[in-house]
């Protein structure tokens, strides 16, 4: 069994929320103090909009905040499947109102064209990243790492900061940060949430076989910090 990551339960959702939302905001105020500005990069999906909320209530200096996403589905960002859609309707709200967002989706057709520009507009932020909050799938996917996909040793081998990715199990083409940008952070959270997410996370404990299991790339791994926060 490889290394195991912190990993840190709680007795209800809400517990969790309110104590990853502190030490979050505690991470990124202690960026902007010694360095002058935070980098946060988040996931999408309906587990982190309850956080997203109570972090966006803190009271940091958002304007010193530069926040992206881990992964994006090639849609626009008015569109239901929009993570940036999420982020602004539930982060960038309250306090947080004055941090500075980019989204990784742009106006070409496809996330093998926009890859480029996603990275250009990428360049002025904060690395390495301050914050990274991630997810996890049923199938262990975390980004958009996806098994099935023909992008993912690419995803998980290249330099390059975003990868575009067409999953076959998943709906939309997609635009995620790769492996080396995603572990070039200080710090990691994977917030997951009910049983049969904890089964998948002890299942990934297991092996480090990331091509079954991309989230292994993260969790198998000691040069970045990473935290689990599970709640049932």
């Amino acid at each position: 069994m490889i290394k195991e990551t912190v990993f840190k339960a709680f007795e209800s959702k809400g517990a969790l929320e309110q104590q990853l939302a502190e030490r979050i905001a505690e991470q990124l105020q202690e960026a902007v103090d010694s360095r002058g500005q935070a980098s946060l990069v988040v996931s999408g999906g309906s587990t982190p909009l309850a956080l997203f909320e109570q972090l966006s209530h803190r009271g940091i200096d958002w304007n010193k905040v530069q926040i992206t996403l881990a992964d994006e589905r090639w849609v626009n960002n008015d569109h239901a499947d929009s993570n940036e859609k999420l982020v602004r309707e539930h982060l960038l709200t309250n306090k947080a109102a004055s941090a500075k967002f980019q989204g990784l989706k742009n106006m070409f057709s496809t996330p093998e064209e926009g890859a480029a520009m996603t990275t250009e507009q990428l360049a002025h932020f904060s690395r390495p990243f301050d914050v990274v909050v991630l997810g996890m799938g049923n199938d262990g996917h975390t980004c958009s790492w996806f098994p099935c996909s023909a992008e993912l040793a690419q995803a998980l081998s290249t330099d390059d900061l975003c990868v575009a990715v067409n999953p076959t199990t998943a709906p939309n083409a997609r635009i995620t940060l790769s492996k080396s940008a995603i572990l070039a952070s200080r710090q990691i959270y994977l917030h997951i949430v009910g049983e049969q997410k904890l089964s998948v996370y002890r299942q990934a404990l297991t092996s480090k076989a990331v091509d079954e299991m991309p989230i292994r790339a993260v969790l198998g791994q000691s040069s970045t910090p990473v935290d689990v926060y599970w709640s049932a």
